[in-house]
């Protein structure tokens, strides 16, 4: 028997998710939630095998409930139900201790699989977003150094190829030499350089195009 508590803010959303369980013999509805504060106060009454969750309830951050729930109750399965399915917020609530993912238009033979995997220790993510996340995973990793600085970074790269030091280019953008530096030390750990020579080469050689 798994033992889960709903938690989304929205009443109709409850009712349908208790009607879908109450087709499953395995599954017990331990508690319900509309906000944050309400499903850990749950946590602390009811035994629980798993927790469905809402990113959008009031109260705390969705990602911020989840990291408040691996404090508390470190073993106990999140799994996600959102309406979001950009990777971003995926990665946000996976990185916060999410065990699980699905969105709210998955079918519900893939929700009952997801339940019941994620109570079983194992991770489960909408095979739709799996797919984006591996694509988006391996795009990353063929960028070059230089495609994954922010665009300011770029910038102050490009200014100190051209020649100009610090303190033009703190007049140039109106911010602090410090400031400046601390991008300068940015750009040489994230290009694997050591000083504005190799930066200068750097750029040479992989930017700039007569």
């Amino acid at each position: 028997m798994i033992r889960l508590v709903i938690a989304d803010d929205h009443a109709i959303v409850r009712s349908g998710l208790k009607q879908l369980f109450a087709l499953n013999a395995d599954i017990e509805i331990s508690g319900e939630a509309e906000n944050s504060e309400q499903l850990l106060d749950c946590l602390q009454r009811s035994a629980v095998d798993l927790v469905l969750l809402d990113l959008n309830m009031p109260g705390l951050g969705g990602c911020e409930t989840i990291s408040r729930i691996r404090r508390e109750f470190p073993t106990l399965p999140v799994l996600v139900l959102s309406m979001h399915n950009e990777l971003q917020i995926v990665s946000l609530a996976l990185k916060a201790g999410a065990n699980g993912y699905l969105t709210k238009d998955s079918d519900p033979e893939m929700l009952m699989a997801a339940i019941r995997r994620v109570a079983e220790g194992q991770r489960f993510i909408d095979p739709k977003l799996a797919e984006k996340i591996v694509f988006a995973d391996e795009v990353e990793a063929a960028k070059k150094p230089h495609e994954k600085l922010s665009a300011r970074e770029f910038q102050i790269l490009q200014l100190l190829a051209s020649g100009k030091g610090i303190n033009e280019i703190s007049q140039e953008l109106a911010i602090s030499n410090k400031t400046v530096s601390t991008y300068k030390s940015r750009l040489c750990e994230k290009l694997q350089i050591k000083n504005t020579a190799e930066l200068i080469r750097y750029y040479d050689a992989q930017i700039w195009q007569p």
